[in-house]
């Protein structure tokens, strides 16, 4: 089983240490395409019209002056820099050390500026989002589709993959659909069903942490991912087709 996630919107910088070290992260393959990004956020980044060029408020000021020192800026592992509420509900910090094996093992992050990253990794804080399009780069969900289809091919094999991200961050990459189930989180009231973004990446955290945390083998097919599921939550399966992923709809209490 592995489980996608994406970076939270805001991190947490790492106080002290060394910075990034390329050759220790996952997936080497990224690494040219990875300094290629690094170096359009940092031109970017250093432009007078940073904030409006990368989407931002002047609130991140300080985020969007780090992304030019990005090389030097200490960096952390992955789960200590990413926060915010999924990040929040998935709690790595209290698991215990087996079940953060398992997660520096199973979680990847699909990030606008690593392409994808273990929990594991270390990286600095930096602020950037898939959506964004950089001079010489494109938009980035483009950019990193091809690579991350070639990178990511030899870690798919008989895994199940369970899809935790938003819209924005899934365009980058369409894993498999007959091995992908993505997670999707709703309310019921009379009979209709509605989205909840704040309460969906809670809940998405929620059943990250819920599968790592759990006794037993991990879930290896969709169907039992819905059974795991359902010990903590009303939840329905949605067969996929041959373009689309199963869903696995979780229904939460009005």
């Amino acid at each position: 089983m592995l489980i996608l996630l994406p970076p939270s919107e805001g991190k947490t910088p790492a106080v002290r240490g060394p910075a990034v070290d390329w050759s220790t992260l996952s997936f080497p393959a990224l690494n040219t395409h990875r300094a290629t990004v690094l170096e359009a956020l940092g031109t970017v980044s250093a432009h007078q019209d940073a904030l409006a060029l990368l989407g931002v408020g002047a609130s991140l000021q300080d985020d969007v002056d780090r992304n030019t020192r990005l090389h030097a800026e200490p960096a952390a592992p992955a789960h200590q820099i990413y926060s915010g509420v999924l990040y929040d509900a998935l709690g790595y910090r209290s698991l215990i050390p087996a079940q953060r094996r398992k997660a520096d093992q199973s979680v990847l992050v699909i990030s606008a500026l690593w392409g994808a990253i273990r929990f594991g990794d270390s990286v600095p804080a930096y602020r950037l989002s898939m959506g964004t399009s950089l001079a010489d780069v494109g938009r980035l969900a483009s950019f990193w589709k091809p690579q991350l289809s070639a990178a990511l091919a030899p870690e798919l094999a008989d895994h199940l993959l369970v899809d935790c991200r938003s819209s924005t961050y899934a365009a980058a990459w369409a894993p498999p659909s007959d091995r992908t189930v993505a997670v999707n989180v709703f309310t019921e009231v009379a009979g209709v069903r509605k989205v909840v973004s704040h309460f969906a990446k809670h809940t998405r955290g929620e059943l990250a942490r819920h599968l790592l945390a759990r006794r037993g083998n991990a879930p290896a097919t969709p169907a039992a991912l819905l059974k795991a599921a359902r010990e903590r939550w009303d939840a329905e399966l949605v067969p996929g087709t041959v373009r689309k992923p199963h869903a696995l709809n979780i229904i939460l209490p009005n």
